[in-house]
């Protein structure tokens, strides 16, 4: 390493380990590109647990790029997606669901989800995981004992042995539980906001964003397309709210009928594919037909209703029917409402109920299948000792279990495995 970096960097004072280093960096034909720092990390104390020396240059552009190419020529190869944490795994500097949450924590676009990925980097779930198969070994030993020696060790009483199996059991699905609640936490949720022409959804996405980022006019059928942007609703939710045209019947022959109906197409494929619906119906008429069908539309989706317009009237909410009752009244322009509406598309995202980031998060699906095939071995088990059968029965499902757990922190993985695993992580890290 340290011939191959002496063709790239030239030390202005011997290097230390752990050290922040003073050094040149050149190109192939000697020329200087920056003066950065070096830091030396020798094994096996190092994020790998191989020689690692880091490069720290200034932040531009041509001095990246500049520092990248004469390490290239000089006989280094680009690091594949997420290599140094796959090397840190198999090194045993990490397991498999700390490799994860690292994963996690670099592709997390806001704070909520860090946190999130943060609690499994700090070894919660590892803990909990190996806490889960302890107990199951336990059981196992005590079987196994009174098996081999039955007349020296009294085999355990089954009605003890089931409630173990329960209690483990649930604690996986309360595991599985946090993975559900939080992915909405940790994903973000979808919510188009849909309405007739005219209701004020473009206005209602600009005040949810706190920016002038859809154009809106008094005139109806403004909106012909999809817009999208992210915005923060409480309790650190990422929200990627969806514009959408006025949803309304569209007669050929009116002048840009064949791009509304386009736009129409859109609005109801967007309806479709997201989690909440947004509909904005204008107050301050009697309720249109387009309103009405838009309404009727929804009922079946989750949804949250705004009665938009309340500062010209209130004609179509006391209108509104039972299946509305739980709408809200209240208008774009006003910042009180829209704190209402952000409220209230974050309770009907998670379903009134938010999950507690600081306790231990599966990080991945594949994380929760393994959880999910170790609680139905647990259950399998359960449901052999509620019927009386002999206890051994119950030691293949146990075993299963464990193996399940296993698999969760990676220690039976396959190459095939932590390709697909890997593949997902960004370059380098």
């Amino acid at each position: 390493m340290r011939s191959f970096f002496g063709r790239v960097i030239r030390r202005r004072a011997a290097s230390r380990a752990r050290v922040a280093t003073t050094v040149r960096i050149l190109d192939g034909a000697g020329a200087t590109i920056d003066d950065g720092l070096a830091i030396f990390f020798p094994a096996p104390h190092s994020y790998t647990g191989e020689d690692v020396l880091e490069l720290h240059v200034h932040g531009s552009p041509a001095v990246a790029a500049g520092t990248l190419g004469a390490l290239l020529a000089a006989g280094a190869r680009l690091a594949g997606p997420g290599e140094f944490t796959k090397r840190a795994f198999l090194a045993g500097k990490v397991d498999l669901a700390e490799a994860e949450a690292i994963g996690a924590l670099v592709a997390s676009e806001h704070r909520s989800a860090a946190r999130a990925a943060a609690a499994g980097l700090a070894g919660g779930l590892t803990r909990e995981v190996e806490n889960a198969h302890a107990a199951i070994a336990e059981l196992l030993d005590a079987l196994a004992a009174s098996l081999d020696f039955p007349d020296e060790v009294e085999a355990p009483a089954a009605r003890d042995l089931e409630a173990r199996v329960n209690a483990l059991g649930a604690r996986l699905h309360a595991l599985r539980d946090d993975w559900e609640r939080g992915r909405v936490v940790r994903d973000g949720v979808a919510v188009a906001i849909v309405g007739a022409p005219n209701a004020g959804k473009s206005s209602l996405f600009n005040a949810l964003l706190a920016q002038d980022r859809a154009l809106v006019s008094e005139i109806a059928g403004t909106t012909r397309d999809t817009l999208e942007e992210t915005a923060m609703l409480p309790g650190g939710i990422a929200a990627r709210l969806i514009d959408t045209a006025g949803m309304r019947t569209v007669d050929n022959g009116e002048s840009g009928a064949q791009l509304e109906m386009a736009g129409i197409a859109r609005s109801h494929a967007a309806l479709t594919e997201a989690s909440v619906a947004l509909v904005v119906v204008d107050a301050s008429a009697p309720l249109s037909p387009e309103a009405l069908n838009v309404l009727e539309r929804t009922r079946d989706t989750t949804r949250v209703i705004l009665f938009n317009k309340a500062d010209l009237g209130r004609a179509a909410f006391d209108e509104r029917s039972p299946s509305e009752s739980e709408a809200l009244l209240g208008s774009a322009l006003d910042p009180s409402s829209v704190a209402r509406i952000a409220r209230a598309l974050a309770e009907t995202a998670l379903a009134g109920d938010t999950p507690d980031l600081t306790r231990p998060q599966l990080a991945s699906a594949r994380q929760a299948d393994a959880a999910l095939a170790a609680e139905r071995s647990l259950a399998f088990a359960a449901e052999t000792l509620a019927r009386g059968d002999p206890a051994d029965l119950i030691v293949t499902d146990l075993m299963n279990a464990a193996a399940a757990l296993d698999d969760l922190l990676g220690r039976n993985a396959t190459e095939a495995m932590l390709e697909r695993i890997f593949a997902t992580f960004c370059i380098g890290k």
